[in-house]
């Protein structure tokens, strides 16, 4: 009987693995660091750091750099409690996380800074729902989905306010496929995905940093920042 009641104990307790506090150093919209755990948060999708999306004149923008902005200052200094359960590919930990009593990971979405990353999860839909009827964020002009940014090609669809013409969309997807350059200029880390057995990225001045051509999304990506290509699973390169 004993052993029954305890298994019920333990089966109504959340099965999160464990608890981390602290002010988190934010690396992009949904990846933070607090202290040594690395933390992506669960059930959303931000754009990448690289990501550029149209507002509503249909000018472009740096909105993977404008929604870190946003959280960076929505955070304010403030402490963080991150829940997390389970990592990911790239051992990040896998969380939600409060500022006191508020889900950070639903605040994004709410705001329209994220997506609800629906192949995982669809808690946060109704918060999508809300973002897009009042064109918040990204809802505000036209953007692709970050999972999509991430493979893009010409047949990438694109989401967001009617009011963006056609072209000015047709014009984003060319730019994002093509486009060489850095879209800011503190976002001139070069990724290489295709490095096996992990992907690398090149700073700068290093022995190879001109020789890798980042014209295909598909293998190359820009960083920001160096922790943001650790913690997109990439190393330094030696050379």
């Amino acid at each position: 009987m004993r052993l029954i009641v305890l298994l019920w104990l333990l089966a109504a307790v959340p099965a999160w693995a464990s608890e981390v506090i602290g002010v988190p150093r934010i690396v992009d919209a949904d990846t933070v660091y607090i202290g040594q755990a690395k933390i992506r948060l669960q059930g959303v999708d931000a754009p990448e750091m690289d990501q550029t999306c149209l507002n509503a004149a249909g000018k472009s923008w740096t909105c993977g750099i404008a929604a870190r902005a946003a959280l960076e200052s929505h955070s304010n200094g403030r402490s963080w409690l991150c829940r997390t359960s389970g990592t990911d590919r790239y051992r990040r930990d896998l969380g939600t996380c409060y500022i006191g009593e508020e889900d950070v990971n639903g605040w994004l979405v709410r705001e329209g800074w994220a997506l609800a990353f629906r192949r995982y999860s669809t808690v946060y839909l109704p918060d999508e729902e809300r973002a897009q009827a009042s064109q918040k964020g990204l809802w505000q002009g036209a953007f692709i989905a970050p999972w999509q940014w991430r493979h893009r090609s010409i047949s990438t669809v694109i989401l967001g306010a009617v009011a963006v013409p056609t072209d000015a969309q047709k014009s984003m997807i060319s730019r994002s496929v093509t486009a060489g350059d850095p879209p800011a200029p503190n976002c001139a880390i070069k990724g290489n995905l295709r490095a096996t057995p992990t992907c690398i990225y090149h700073l700068p001045g290093g022995q190879f940093y001109d020789r890798l051509s980042m014209t295909d999304s598909r293998t190359r990506r820009w960083f920001c920042s160096e922790a943001e290509a650790v913690a997109a699973g990439c190393r330094r390169s030696k050379l």
